[in-house]
């Protein structure tokens, strides 16, 4: 395949970016995306100019990393594909592509395409996470867990973080990744303890990193690899509801 990639570069936080365009040959229809911009680095390399900094790990689909907005969708045209995941096979011999880095103020650039997105980390610091005695662990199947809602915990914790969701959002908001991760714990027997100060605190938190407001457009879950559903979003507010305004929270 030959195709022409428009890439955006930046030096660093604080300079100016642009798109930039490079020419490919020869790209295999099997290549993954991520292959595929391996392949354009090793040619920046030969001819001595910079690589493009890009973010990827596992390259299975499971860490979140590969953070790209191709063609102005994050994680490119097949829906529940990360961009790792994503083959040159959808796309079009000779087509143009734009790779760009997640746009939102709670993600600022660092180089490239890599993102900061440790405001995730602090969301999930502020309360992300279940009380348990140290010890001898428990018997396996000693807590009972009702079937649908381990499902839906199951299903919620399919999230990777990867913030597509925050990319796609018209408003910039997290709201689907708290979402999944309110209803993870909060359906759990071992969350509990934590459940109302949990969801106050982690959207506190939200708030005060910039992420903004939800206003239900849906293009969160439309853009999410793992398909969380939308309706975790609804589970996040009425747990907010019932922890703020019902007086639950410690």
């Amino acid at each position: 395949m030959k195709l022409t990639l428009r890439v955006w570069r930046q030096k660093a936080p604080e300079d100016k970016g642009k798109m930039v365009e490079y020419k490919l040959d020869d790209i295999s229809p099997d290549a993954s995306f991520l292959e595929m911009l391996d392949v354009l680095n090793e040619k920046l390399i030969a001819e001595g100019e910079e690589p493009v900094a890009f973010d990827h790990d596992c390259r299975e689909g499971i860490c979140g990393m590969c953070s790209l907005v191709i063609n102005g969708t994050p994680h490119g045209p097949e829906r529940n594909t990360t961009t790792c995941q994503l083959h040159m096979r959808k796309f079009k011999d000779g087509e143009v592509i734009d790779v760009e880095p997640w746009r939102a103020k709670a993600f600022p650039v660092v180089k490239d395409l890599v993102v900061d997105r440790s405001a995730f980390d602090r969301i999930i610091k502020s309360g992300g996470f279940i009380s348990a005695p140290t010890g001898t662990a428990p018997e396996a199947h000693s807590v009972p867990v009702p079937k649908p809602d381990a499902d839906r915990a199951f299903e919620a914790a399919e999230c990777i973080g990867c913030g597509a969701c925050v990319a796609a959002c018209p408003n910039g908001s997290a709201a689907l990744f708290l979402g999944a991760k309110v209803t993870h714990l909060g359906l759990m027997p071992q969350g509990q303890p934590e459940r109302w100060d949990r969801v106050v605190d982690m959207l506190d938190t939200h708030d005060d990193e910039g992420f903004g407001g939800c206003t239900n457009t849906g293009e969160c879950t439309v853009a999410c690899p793992k398909g969380i559903p939308l309706d975790v979003i609804g589970r996040l507010n009425n747990d907010y509801l019932k922890a703020s305004a019902g007086g639950r929270k410690k």
